[in-house]
């Protein structure tokens, strides 16, 4: 199999056995991490059928991305600056019910075309007509995990159980693993206590973990505490969903016991802070979760609520709503945000050997340009990546040792071809037109 060598670059190898950065080598052999060298220009150059000058590269992990919507894309700036239930129930569930699924197909392409010219080499998903999304997965070539959105009630809930099973059926493991399938209860306004049942019988039967929106705003614990007398995390959790392998996007509004009963059962959080903002959901408490040792990562959610998939951006809001939160320039420094966005987000979806650029991983890579103005003087890599580099400095990706864009440019996809598809789906569904 070919060898593909990258020389030169400055490597953030979010590895704890490492240096923070050094400048060195990357080996690439058949989809993995062959060698990491911490001394650049060590490794010959005549065992590799590639070679990419990294000179002027900072080389990190790709991004995970914990949480989305992926083709939502197509709603993008649709339905903005109104609350979230208004948001949801008069906006985009009425034009979401006209969805078909080449309108999925290529709103997740287009997703993926912005993820992966930003940096990101995972996504999740959770939506609907998963198998297209699935398909575009694996002609794309980034990683994905993904799920059918699940609805307890309005007579098709059966029909999404069996959905789900067909989707780990057909697509869990393809693509050599790149494709993971998970199982995707919506939240609990949308999947009474009754349907979670049948959710966690599936998750025992599958082995499969459950990603589900959790305590999203403060409307949706109010309801809970009428309706249950508990705050949803409080629910959940004596409904055994928790005895799962669970990914809580959002968790916003917890409380100490909450946050405390998520850290008992291991539950992964994916943190949204763009999305929070934008909908006006609030700040989720990122410190207290880090300090009671929960795992979390970062996601975008989906673009229509965002407005875009920029990891880089998360990272930055992360960090600066925690320092701001708590008057604390320390809190949640840049390595703390690198870790957020790229290990400890594969961690939260269970993905292995992902996220950290070592011996043995798989090579899902990018390449940031440092020569450019705004990451000028280099004093430190990690701060530079978080506090100031843009999605247009990506210039290199690689998943699963494919490259997939270089010099910026990309190696499979046509770009200019599926804007104009997404802009026509859009348009079709919006009764607007590209401008």
């Amino acid at each position: 199999m070919s060898k593909h060598l990258i020389r030169g670059a400055i490597i953030i190898p979010i590895d704890p056995e490492r240096p923070d950065y050094f400048v060195g080598d990357i080996l690439v052999h058949d989809g993995m991490i062959e060698t990491v060298s911490a001394y650049p220009l060590e490794l010959d150059p005549m065992q590799a059928d590639q070679i990419t000058a990294g000179e002027k590269l900072i080389v990190m992990p790709g991004f995970v991305n914990t949480h989305g919507h992926a083709a939502m894309t197509l709603f993008r700036s649709y339905a903005d600056d109104i609350p979230l239930k208004d948001w949801l129930e008069k906006k985009i569930w009425p034009i979401e019910a006209r969805l078909e699924s080449d309108d999925i197909y290529w709103g997740t392409m287009l997703a993926i075309v912005e993820m992966l010219k930003g940096g990101t080499t995972t996504f999740t998903d959770m939506y609907f007509f998963m198998d297209r999304v699935a398909q575009a997965a694996a002609q794309s070539g980034i990683r994905a995990v993904l799920s059918r959105g699940l609805i307890g009630f309005g007579g098709r809930s059966e029909e999404g159980l069996r959905e789900t099973e067909a989707l780990i059926e057909n697509w869990h493991g393809a693509e050599a693993g790149r494709i993971n399938i998970i199982l995707g209860p919506h939240a609990l306004y949308t999947c009474p206590p009754d349907f979670l049942h049948l959710v966690m019988d599936l998750a025992g039967r599958t082995e499969r973990p459950i990603q589900i929106h959790l305590a999203e705003t403060a409307g949706e614990v109010e309801d809970c505490l009428k309706i249950h007398g508990c705050t949803p995390a409080k629910l959940l959790y004596d409904l055994g969903l928790f005895d799962y392998r669970v990914i809580a996007a959002h968790c916003v509004h917890l409380s100490d016991e909450d946050i405390h009963l998520l850290a008992e059962k291991r539950v992964g959080v994916a943190h949204n802070p763009g999305s929070n903002l934008k909908l006006g959901s609030g700040i989720a408490p990122l410190v207290k979760m880090l300090q009671a040792g929960i795992k979390v990562g970062l996601g975008t959610d989906g673009a229509s609520s965002n407005n875009n998939l920029d990891m880089l951006e998360e990272m930055r809001l992360a960090t600066l709503l925690a320092k701001g939160t708590y008057h604390d320039p320390t809190m949640v420094g840049a390595r703390t945000a690198l870790e957020l966005a790229t290990r400890r987000g594969a961690q939260v979806l269970d993905l292995n050997r992902v996220g950290s650029i070592k011996e043995g991983y798989k090579a899902d890579l990018i390449g940031i340009n440092r020569d450019v103005p705004h990451m000028t003087p280099l004093h430190d890599p990690l701060a530079h990546v978080v506090y100031a580099a843009a999605a247009a400095d990506v210039r290199l990706v690689m998943v699963d040792g494919t490259v997939l864009i270089e010099k910026g440019e990309f190696k499979l996809l046509d770009e200019e071809k599926i804007m104009a598809e997404a802009s026509r789906c859009a348009a079709r569904l919006t009764g607007g037109g590209r401008l």
